[in-house]
């Protein structure tokens, strides 16, 4: 990955661009969504991720609608929810997607888990999507190897993307490594592990080293780590400060130390457990 700028990006499997920062809308209700996505687009934030679970498509199609950035310059991606998995259930949940978007294609669609018994289907009906034209790069999220595997052997079309929960204390690493050599992009969820890495010591020393925020310490790690990363925020000034992240570069000795934090400490479920 190279980083320049806000609207740098990744070339993924197919050639499509993918904006390399993003806007994460999760919990972010659909009365204050429109507040922060304007903000974060002034800004010049390019890339928004939601999700039919995050039950603010609509408020976020309005933002959009209500902006004067036009569609084909956005990367906007949404998720099918474990409940709407299967072949028929996901072409009619990303329909209903479209319509609550406001759109007629979307930029990137996700499997949102490995749903067991379904998520094999789902993939089937994300390539029908594809295929047709609907949505420019599909890919997954929550994905372990052998989830991908399992994929990649009954599918025709490798996933672009595996959206997973990423930060210093959840590498992975393996995993980071399989998508690597496959061509699927790696992209964090909760970067900042909901708050929890404003409370890990060594990024504070890193955060007064760099003199930089401990979030934009984590997030340029993130970047240079080569994974596209969206972190959340409803807050103006927050959402600017996530993304002055390209006037430094971390050190690879320091970048080795925040690896190096790895505990396998997650924030959300195993995709096992789905």
């Amino acid at each position: 990955m190279r980083i320049k700028d806000l609207h740098g990006t990744v070339e993924l499997a197919n050639g499509t661009k993918m904006p390399y920062l993003g806007l994460g809308v999760f919990q972010t209700p659909n009365d204050q969504i429109k507040k922060a996505v304007h903000a974060a687009l002034d800004f010049g934030y390019r890339h928004i991720d939601t999700a039919a679970f995050y039950e603010n498509e609509d408020g976020l199609g309005e933002a959009i609608k209500t902006h004067a950035i036009p569609r084909k310059e956005l990367f906007i991606t949404s998720k099918v929810w474990n409940t709407d998995q299967g072949y028929d259930q996901t072409i009619s949940a990303f329909n209903q997607s479209l319509k609550k978007l406001q759109t007629d294609y979307l930029d990137l669609y996700l499997v949102h888990w490995p749903v067991k018994g379904k998520f094999l289907d789902t993939w089937r009906a994300l390539e029908t999507i594809y295929e047709e034209g609907r949505v420019r790069a599909i890919g997954v999220s929550n994905f372990m190897q052998h989830h991908l595997e399992q994929v990649m052997e009954s599918g025709n079309i490798v996933p672009m993307v595996n959206q997973v929960e990423f930060h210093p204390h959840l590498v992975q690493q393996d995993l980071v490594d399989f998508c690597k050599k496959h061509n699927i992009q790696y992209e964090a969820w909760s970067p900042l592990m909901q708050g929890k890495v404003f409370e890990i010591d060594l990024l504070k020393d890193l955060s007064a080293k760099y003199n930089k925020t401990i979030a934009q310490i984590v997030l340029r790690w993130d970047l240079q780590k080569g994974v596209v990363t969206i972190p959340k925020s409803v807050k103006k000034n927050r959402i600017e400060e996530n993304a002055s992240v390209f006037d430094f570069e971390i050190s690879e000795e320091d970048m080795k130390k925040i690896d190096a934090l790895d505990c396998e400490g997650r924030i959300g479920p195993h995709p096992d457990d789905i």
